[in-house]
């Protein structure tokens, strides 16, 4: 994500993309362990996998079209 970022902006947009990275790990176990509790033992992995495609393909859309300086 940086390399499409201008030079500038790189410190912005890293610390912007870190925030979410952080806090998802911070809630997974929390979410997990209630879901495991309940007996819904194979619905964490599920959940986070599906969660893990949806950012991946948002991700694709949004930076589809913009290239890298190098490919300029």
């Amino acid at each position: 994500m940086r390399a499409v970022v201008p030079e500038p902006e790189r410190p912005a947009a890293a610390s912007f993309t870190s925030v979410p990275r952080s806090l998802a790990p911070a809630a997974s176990p929390a979410l997990a362990g209630a879901m495991m509790a309940a007996s819904l033992q194979a619905w964490p992995l599920v959940i986070c996998g599906a969660l893990k495609i949806v950012y991946d393909l948002l991700l694709l859309v949004q930076f589809r079209h913009v290239k890298p300086p190098e490919e300029r």
